[in-house]
C-alpha cells in the first residue's frame, strides 16, 4: 500500500511494537468465553442494556459487531486471516436528535478498545465547525488536529452532511471530507470513524460522497423513542438529578410526552431533559415564593403536577 498522503501522528511504532510483543506472549484464546474474560468486553454490553431504554435493534447489532470482532480474535489466533490487514471498522449512526447516538458510540469505543482494535478507547465528538476552515489554508491544518486527538480511539463526527456544501463554491468542507477519506482508509487500524445525523440528509451525503459510503462497514438506524419509553427516561434522568415525580406528577408527564409529540422539534430524550429541566424551574419558583416556610428533603426534591400542567404545550392545546 503507498504512503498515505495525509499521515496523522499520534501512533507511536515504539508503542505498538511493545503491544504486539506482550499479546504474543499472552496465551491466545481459542474460545469465546476466554476472548471475553481476558477484555472483559461482556460488562460494557451489560452496561449498554442497562443504562439505556428501548432501542433494542441497535443493541442487537452493537452485540453483532461485538461478536464478529470476537470471532474475529479467534480466526487471528489460527492464522486464518493476517493481522496486517485490520478490518474497516468505520460506522454511520443515523437517526433523530436524542436518540443516544453518542451514548452508543462511547460504548462502542471501549469495545474496540477491549478487543485490541483501538489503542486507547477515547471519544472524541466533532461537527463541521471543529473540522472546516474559513479561508483558504485555515482547513487541513483543523481537520488535522482533530484527527491527531482521535488517533488511537473514535472520531464522532455528528450531524456529517454539513462538510458537504455544494452549492457553496467556496466552501472549504471538501478538503477536510478528502483528509479524512484518506485517514479512513491508510490509518483504519489506529482509528474509527462514525458519521452521524438524520438518516435522509445521510443518505443524500453518502450519495454525493461515494468515497466515504465505500468506507462505512457498519449503517446503524436509531429508531424514535415511544411514549412508554420517554416516561421511563425521565423517570431515570429525575433520580439521577436526586428529583423524584410527586402524586399525580408523572400522569401529567405523560399527558405532557402525548402533546408535545404532536409538536415539531421533538428530540426524543434531549427535549425530556429540557421539559424536565423547565419543571424544575417552576418547582424552584414555587418554592422560592413562600420564603418563611421551613422546606425539607421531600419539598425540594419532589415535582407536583402544577409544575408540569405549567408548560405552554397544555396552554397550546387548550387553546
Amino acid at each position: 500500500m503507498a504512503a498515505p498522503l495525509y499521515n496523522i501522528p499520534g501512533s507511536s511504532q515504539a508503542t505498538a511494537t511493545a503491544a504486539a510483543a506482550a499479546a504474543d506472549m499472552a496465551p491466545k484464546a481459542r474460545t469465546v468465553n476466554e476472548v471475553l474474560a481476558q477484555s472483559q468486553v461482556e460488562s460494557v454490553m451489560d452496561e449498554l442494556e442497562r443504562d439505556l431504554v428501548g432501542l433494542a435493534p441497535v443493541k442487537q447489532r452493537i452485540r453483532d459487531i461485538a461478536a464478529l470482532l470476537v470471532v474475529d480474535k479467534l480466526r487471528l489466533n489460527l492464522g486464518l486471516v493476517s493481522g496486517a490487514s485490520s478490518p474497516s471498522l468505520h460506522m454511520s449512526f443515523t437517526g433523530n436528535p436524542g436518540t443516544g447516538k453518542t451514548t452508543v458510540a462511547m460504548r462502542m469505543a471501549q469495545i474496540l478498545h477491549r478487543l485490541g482494535y483501538v489503542r486507547k478507547g477515547h471519544l472524541v465528538a466533532v461537527t463541521r465547525d471543529d473540522l472546516v476552515g474559513q479561508y483558504i489554508g485555515h482547513t487541513a491544518p483543523k481537520t488535522k488536529e482533530v484527527l491527531k486527538k482521535a488517533m488511537g480511539g473514535v472520531l464522532f463526527i455528528d450531524e456529517a452532511y454539513y462538510l458537504y456544501r455544494p452549492e457553496n463554491e467556496r466552501d472549504y468542507g471538501q478538503e477536510s471530507i478528502e483528509i479524512l477519506l484518506q485517514v479512513m482508509e491508510n490509518q483504519r487500524d489506529d482509528l474509527v470513524v462514525i458519521l452521524a445525523g438524520y438518516k435522509d440528509r445521510m443518505d443524500t451525503f453518502f450519495k454525493s460522497n461515494p468515497g466515504l459510503s465505500s468506507r462505512i462497514a457498519h449503517h446503524i438506524d436509531f429508531p424514535d423513542y415511544a411514549q412508554g419509553e420517554l416516561l421511563e427516561i425521565s423517570d431515570r434522568m429525575l433520580a439521577g438529578m436526586n428529583y423524584h415525580f410527586g402524586a399525580g406528577t408523572r400522569e401529567a408527564f405523560a399527558e405532557y410526552l402525548g402533546l408535545r409529540l404532536q409538536q415539531p422539534h421533538f428530540a426524543n430524550a434531549r427535549s425530556v431533559r429540557n421539559a424536565l429541566d423547565r419543571a424544575r424551574l417552576r418547582q424552584a419558583s414555587r418554592l422560592f415564593a413562600d420564603r418563611d416556610r421551613v422546606l425539607g428533603a421531600e419539598d425540594l426534591t419532589t415535582l407536583l403536577p402544577e409544575d408540569i400542567r405549567a408548560s405552554r404545550v397544555f396552554q397550546a392545546a387548550a387553546a
